[in-house]
């Protein structure tokens, strides 16, 4: 069984976000069911900072020994900050998805995106 943290929104495509700070900026990174299904991660693409995004775009891609999976913006905004210790140790993504391992902080375009996105337990439902 996955860990699925209450505290964090999700996507049907295995993207997890924290509530806006704030400044209205989210951290998104990958599930622990995503990391889980993709195996060891070997490198993790994501966007350059200054890059606007739109909602449900492919913003980057997260490669493992297994396959490549696509890596799908859960909210319209603003990358502000890219997890630079990914370029180092991809690895982090599949020990610590929650924490040490998320992938990128965006700035939220609306302060209301995150109310559409699964909470904890209709994701669940989806991956259980």
């Amino acid at each position: 069984m996955s860990i699925i943290p209450e505290e964090l929104s999700y996507t049907a495509e295995h993207e997890w976000v924290s509530a806006p700070n704030a400044d209205g900026v989210v951290r998104v990174g990958i599930t622990d069911f995503a990391q889980d299904a993709l195996g060891d991660v070997v490198y993790a693409q994501m966007p350059e900072v200054g890059t606007t995004i739109k909602a449900n775009e492919v913003i980057g891609e997260v490669e493992s020994t297994k396959s490549v999976s696509d890596i799908y913006a859960p909210v319209a905004g603003e990358v502000v900050s890219r997890n630079e210790a990914l370029d180092t140790d991809s690895a982090l993504i599949n020990s610590d998805p929650y924490g040490e391992g998320w992938l990128m902080e965006i700035k939220l375009a609306e302060a209301d995106a995150v109310e559409s996105l699964l909470s904890a337990s209709e994701y669940e439902q989806q991956v259980g």
